[in-house]
């Protein structure tokens, strides 16, 4: 089959880094409990949050990366450095999941804090820690805030074969990510979760939404670009969103919730993050298009000094995001320990976007120096 997909152009799109490292500061804010900075969050405006986000930029920029390897150097190049970024995904991933555990569990030991144990999901860990450790290595026991990468793991791991489709039919690609979104829901698929239940992001969901990111990178940008450019567009839009506001503020204010029938309002809530619900993947989409068409990959803005942390953030996510995870619990504990005033929900998340930054920084720094050539000196020779 002949390739029908466009390659995005060469060089970096800064809105994709600007947009995961905003992403990478929300979900550390989200997951820290009672703090008066999450409503600087998405998910207080709207049915998506800085998770669809994530992994919408995480499909598009995979797509980028490895449909070009794939066209320049062939199928099994291109999968075989696909599957080497899923390997060092993994490791990552096991990495933060024991320190995040020893975190957890001896803080909640020393302290006496037993209630971390349950409200964290790591009470069978302490029990049972063989067991426990094999089941998080196999993905299937994830504690509570670390489900977002075994779903970006088993997304990028199934990816190369549908890659290989979309470069030849992308339209037709994404119709079957649709489909099988629609099964997932109607039949209630997922996978099965260690000690019960099942995955908390139902990965044949969420696929939906990363081949979604993969489609646009693709050459589904142009084709969508007549309707995102559309005065229909820009209407419904606004309106859709508005819609998505009131809905979920009511969600957190009594008296607005007072004005809304029931029956709409529990069409909306609560908001089904597990199974992306139809109405929150409609939201991000509206969201995503909104971007393309006000914020131009070309925006001087993009260079501006206040925009680099963020940048630089989303320029070395995967850190960002482990350091962001294992920084949430002990800003958490802090608040819960020592004092939970609003000036310490404001200096702990704001000590906790500054060591992620820092991280970033050092990583892009540590990895320019990797790649600086070495300067060779002089060798004294007889002469001189």
């Amino acid at each position: 089959m002949k390739i029908s997909a466009t390659l995005p152009a060469r060089g970096r799109d800064l809105r994709l880094d600007l947009f995961r490292g905003v992403a990478n500061w929300g979900i550390f804010f989200d997951h820290i409990p009672n703090n008066v900075v999450n409503w600087v969050t998405t998910r207080n405006y709207g049915f998506s949050d800085a998770a669809d986000l994530f992994i919408f930029i995480s499909g598009y920029t995979v797509a980028f990366v490895y449909a070009r390897m794939m066209l320049e150097r062939g199928f099994v190049i291109g999968a075989s450095r696909l599957l080497k970024r899923v390997w060092q995904i993994y490791v990552a991933h096991v990495f933060l999941f024991v320190i995040y555990l020893a975190e957890i569990g001896y803080l909640a030991q020393k302290y006496g804090k037993t209630g971390f144990a349950d409200d964290f999901n790591i009470r069978g860990f302490l029990e049972h820690p063989a067991q426990v450790l094999f089941e998080g290595l196999i993905l299937r026991f994830k504690p509570v805030n670390m489900d977002v990468l075994p779903l970006y793991i088993v997304l990028m791991g199934v990816f190369p074969p549908v890659l290989w489709l979309m470069l030849r039919r992308p339209n037709l690609t994404l119709a079957g990510s649709a489909l099988l979104y629609l099964a997932a829901r109607q039949f209630g698929w997922n996978l099965p979760a260690y000690p019960v239940g099942a995955w908390y992001f139902n990965p044949f969901a969420w696929q939906l939404l990363f081949v979604f990111g993969a489609w646009f990178a693709l050459g589904g940008s142009a084709q969508a670009m007549p309707f995102i450019h559309s005065r229909t567009a820009l209407v419904l839009g606004i309106a859709y969103l508005l819609f998505a506001l009131v809905l979920t503020m009511a969600a957190r204010f009594d008296e607005l919730r007072a004005l809304i029938p029931a029956e709409i309002y529990g069409a909306f809530n609560p908001n089904d993050k597990t199974n992306l619900a139809p109405y929150r993947l409609l939201h991000f989409i509206v969201f995503a298009f909104f971007v393309v068409r006000l914020l131009p990959k070309d925006w001087p803005g993009l260079e501006w000094r206040i925009f680099r942390p963020a940048i630089k953030c989303g320029q070395q996510s995967l850190e960002v995001f482990c350091a962001g995870i294992f920084l949430s619990f002990a800003a958490h504990f802090v608040l819960v320990e020592i004092s939970g005033a609003v000036w310490m929900q404001l200096l702990v998340s704001a000590a906790g976007v500054g060591a992620m930054t820092a991280l970033a920084y050092y990583r892009s720094w540590s990895k320019a120096a990797d790649k600086a050539p070495a300067k060779l000196k002089p060798v004294a020779t007889a002469a001189d």
